[in-house]
């Protein structure tokens, strides 16, 4: 029985979780470790910020995960030795046969001089919960919502955000009077999809909502309430931002960073293996050339399995990762669209985009339903 240790239980570490637990039922011991004591879907931030939901209400409890196989334990992550793959947490060491870093991106609010003092954030529960709160007492002004570095995690966000908040302030009868501004650092919302670009673009400006491409926040006056960019300063009410994220920092002193892009973890991006013998890197901590979102983590993990799986039968690599994703976008009144992002399987990405529907409105909440099931119970 060989053990396979898994650092983090999002979308990659539970789907290899999953994916192990059958196609090696019985010949490996899978434990999954992550800091917290449940797992929750990025987008329900969404609806704890918009749609009034409690946190309760999204959270998926690792104690519910029955999977045959597989172990969870709740525990945080100290020190990485790539070189033995040792693992010490704050509760016990181990040394697998094989280690897979799937412990994704942390946030850094502080990389931008002023974001902490007077900004606001929906990428973690207690940012999502503080902006819910903000928006009570917000009575009409200007907003701005930055994009403060790049990459960051799920891509439509920043857009899905904006056109929320649009929804939100009609309902409370103050869009009117408040102004939204959208900044990116990038020069389109989607460059990989022309398509889902001008769909974005399009429904930003059929809203009012003003958007800046190529534009970045680089830090901000909490006295004064103002924004500096490379072409002058711009006045806000209310500052989101999304912040810059970066490994954590366990991840970036284990040395696993060491030859990969801007701090990321260094991964041979076919196998998502790391320099470092039976040990792989998945998620938004792997330099793989992908977007940060975890339908590409799920993708990864599918391939990792794969790949131990042809390991430890003695049996020819299996395919090279594809990079394959479909990652839906809310545009409000309960229309969601999406766009199939294939990155790797070809010369060239392809990544068409389906407008806006009722329909992709079901199938994105299948989505998560089967994917609960699937990673859960089985």
């Amino acid at each position: 029985m060989r053990t396979v240790l898994i650092l983090g239980a999002g979308f990659g570490g539970l789907e290899l979780a999953a994916g192990l637990s059958e196609s090696l039922a019985g010949e490996v011991h899978v434990v999954l470790i992550d800091r917290n004591d449940a797992f929750m879907f990025g987008f329900s931030k969404m609806d704890i910020l918009f749609h009034d939901q409690p946190p309760e209400a999204v959270r998926i409890p690792y104690a519910d995960l029955t999977r045959p196989g597989v172990e969870f334990r709740q525990e945080a992550v100290t020190s990485i030795d790539p070189h033995t793959r040792r693992v010490t947490t704050d509760r016990s060491e181990y040394q697998p046969d094989i280690l897979v870093v799937a412990l994704g991106a942390d946030y850094d609010p502080a990389a931008t001089p002023g974001f902490v003092e007077d900004g606001h954030e929906y990428y973690s529960i207690d940012g999502a919960r503080r902006l819910r709160e903000r928006l009570e007492s917000f009575a009409g002004g200007t907003v701005l919502l930055a994009i403060l570095s790049v990459p960051f995690k799920c891509p439509p966000a920043p857009y899905e955000g904006a056109m929320l908040l649009h929804e939100k302030l009609t309902r409370r009868g103050i869009r009117d009077s408040t102004r939204i501004h959208v900044l990116s650092p990038m020069d389109s919302p989607i460059p990989v999809s022309a398509d889902t670009s001008s769909a974005l673009v399009a429904a930003l400006a059929d809203r009012d909502i003003a958007y800046s491409p190529g534009l970045r926040v680089h830090a901000l006056d909490p006295q004064q309430h103002v924004a500096t960019t490379r072409t002058g300063d711009l006045a806000y009410d209310l500052f989101i931002g999304i912040p810059t994220h970066r490994v954590p920092a366990v991840v970036e002193a284990s040395g696993l960073t060491e030859g990969g892009t801007d701090g990321w973890v260094a991964v041979d991006p076919r196998t998502l293996a790391t320099p470092y013998p039976g040990v792989y890197a998945i998620g938004d901590c792997a330099d793989a050339p992908v977007p940060r979102a975890g339908v590409f983590a799920e993708n990864a993990a599918r391939t990792v399995a794969a790949g131990i799986a042809a390991h430890l039968h003695g049996s020819p690599p299996p395919e090279k990762y594809r990079g394959q994703g479909t990652c839906y976008i809310e545009f409000g009144d309960g229309l969601v669209g999406k766009v199939d992002a294939d990155f790797l399987s070809g010369p060239a990405p392809v990544a068409p985009f389906s407008g806006p529907s009722i329909e992709l409105a079901r199938e994105k909440a299948e989505f998560a339903a089967t994917r609960r099931h699937r990673w859960f119970t089985g």
